[in-house]
Order: structure tokens, then sequence, then C-alpha cells
């Protein structure tokens, strides 16, 4: 596909790379093995993935529809609905229903409704899709994927066999992201590789996706250059930080420089303090201190996510380090 200035526009990584078949999942191979299972013996039943992003729901049963359908009957056997869709209630009673209640002549086989992103549906679709499912069972299966299991109303999941997918570990992304490299003919080191898996946290399109940033970005995909790419604190940063909080000799001169440090790279204080705390775990301290350090970083951290003034939360988090100082030199 060529833009208008000739040149080839650039797919995404994560669509280019995206799993055919079952055999190219690299992961959850219980759950694979299971799916073949019914495949083989045409007994599918309604199926209800759920788990993280990126941790390969959608891919399954992408690849389980190229199984069960040939390329000339996937587009009338198959309908896949996501969050971009309208799935209201209307919809479920329209263009669901009629999906579901008709035969295809031609194929002996029932149809597949994919609804990707099912949490993001309202209760009262999810209850009329509690009907169509039961009633046109012989017709169709149904394959809802959602995030949070407890978005989906009992009556549905009671309905469909359910798989979990949990975070990849990054021995099962380390061979598809060395894949991808080597595809790509990308320049890496080992830390930048080691970087983007941490980052991910088991979530295999933010890997592809940031890899594929970093690569437009700089010439070489290595550890800073990762982080700079995404935004992230980088180590030495980090260090500077817990540096200027257990030695500053005042409030202010602390407060000055975290506000400094965020403000020149555009640092989010809750990235400050979810790597802060992977340093401090290591720090020797008095044990009733370490307590009391964790617990004060943990509610810094969950005003945050409320939608809190950084700069409040930033000097909450400058004081947590000033009462820890003054604790530890109590017991000394």
């Amino acid at each position: 596909m060529s833009g208008n200035n000739g040149t080839v526009a650039r797919m995404p990584w994560v669509e280019k790379y995206r799993p055919n078949c079952l055999d190219d999942l690299i992961s959850h191979e219980e759950i694979i093995s299971t799916i073949n299972r019914f495949i083989n013996q045409k007994q599918l039943p309604h199926l209800l993935f759920y788990g993280p992003p990126g941790t390969g729901k959608t891919s399954t049963i992408l690849a389980c529809a190229r199984q069960l359908y040939s390329p000339a009957h996937f587009k009338s056997m198959v309908l896949e609905l996501n969050a971009s869709d309208d799935r209201g209630i209307g919809i479920v009673r329209g263009q669901i229903l009629n999906f579901a209640s008709t035969r295809t002549i031609f194929c002996g086989t029932f149809k597949l409704i994919i609804l990707d992103e099912a949490d993001a549906m309202t209760n009262d679709a999810q209850n009329a899709l509690r009907r169509i499912i039961e009633k046109y069972t012989e017709n169709v299966r149904f394959c809802i994927i959602c995030n949070y299991l407890s978005k989906i109303i009992p009556a549905l999941q009671s309905r469909c066999t359910r798989f979990r997918f949990a975070p990849l570990s990054p021995e099962q992304m380390m061979p598809r992201l060395n894949k991808v490299v080597e595809e790509e003919n990308v320049n890496i080191t080992d830390d930048g590789k080691k970087a983007l898996l941490t980052l991910a946290k088991g979530d295999m399109r933010k890997v592809l996706n940031v890899l594929q940033s970093t690569s437009m970005a700089f010439d070489v995909v290595n550890e800073d250059n990762v982080y700079m790419c995404v935004g992230y604190p980088l180590r030495s940063e980090i260090e500077n930080v817990l540096q200027t909080l257990l030695s500053a000799a005042t409030f202010d001169s602390a407060f000055d420089t975290i506000e400094e440090a965020k403000s020149k790279r555009g640092l989010a204080l809750e990235d400050i303090v979810t790597e802060l705390h992977l340093f401090i775990m290591r720090l020797e301290l008095p044990m009733s201190v370490m307590n009391k350090l964790i617990i004060k970083l943990a509610e810094v951290e969950e005003r945050l996510t409320k939608g809190c003034s950084e700069t409040a939360q930033t000097a909450a988090l400058v004081s947590a380090f000033f009462i820890s100082r003054d604790m530890v030199s109590l017991e000394s």
C-alpha cells in the first residue's frame, strides 16, 4: 500500500506479526490444546476469555476462526464487534440477532460471533444477549472477550466456558521479540530488550508498540532510549531523586529538585513512586521505618490514581522521607 508521496506505508508490527494459527501463539499451551480438542471434535462451546490486555485473547479466537472456516467463508461465518462498535440493546436485538438466527446453506457448521471488550457493554445489552445465546446455540457460538470478569453478568458467565489469559512471562515473550528484531533488522542491545520486557509487564502488544516507536525515533534501541521514548524515568534519574530525598538539607530544596526533574522530562509522579519503591526495598532501614515509608508511598499512589494534584503529592512524598529520616535518627 503506497501513500501519496510514493513511500510504502508502515504497517504496525502488532498487526504484521499477529499469529495466524493456533500453533503460532507463544503461550497458554493448556488453553490452546483444550480449544484445539474442541475444534477437532466439532464441539466448540460458548467461550469467555478474560485477562489483562496484550495477552493473546483476540489473537487466539481469530486463529480459531481461521482454523474453522476457509477464507471464502470467513466473512459470512464470523461477526466481530468491539468497543468501537455500537453494542447497545438495539444492536443486540438487531444485528446480532439477525446474524445468529440465519443459517448458512453452503457451510455445514455453526457461525461465530466475537464480542471483543465486552466489559464495555451495558447490563441491559448483556441481559438481551443471554436469551439469544440460549435460543440459537444450534446455529451460532459466541466468544466473549473482556479484561474484567466482574463486569460480565453472572448469567452470561454461567453459559460460557471460561479461560483466564495470564500476563506473559519474559521467557515467553523473548523468542517472539527476537524474531521481530531479526525480521525488521532492528539495532537493539540486551539492556534494551530487558527494558522493553520490564515496561510491558506481560503485555506483548506493548512490547511491539514500544519497540517500533523506539526504533523509528532512535538509531539504537537501548535501555535509556526505550525509557526516553515512553517518557518513563531513567534509572539514573530515580537514583538522583532517592539521593535527594535521603540527604537534602531542607524540605524546600528536596521539593524543588524533584519538581525540576519532573518538568525537565515531563515525568509522571506515579512512575517515580513506582520506581522508588523498588529502590527503597533494597535500603537497609529498621523494619518499623520501612513499614511506615511504604504505607506513606502507597497512600501517595492511591491519591494520584484518584486524580489529586501532583504538586501536593510531591510534597507528601518528600515529607514521608523526612519523617522516616527523623524516625531513623531517633532509633539510632
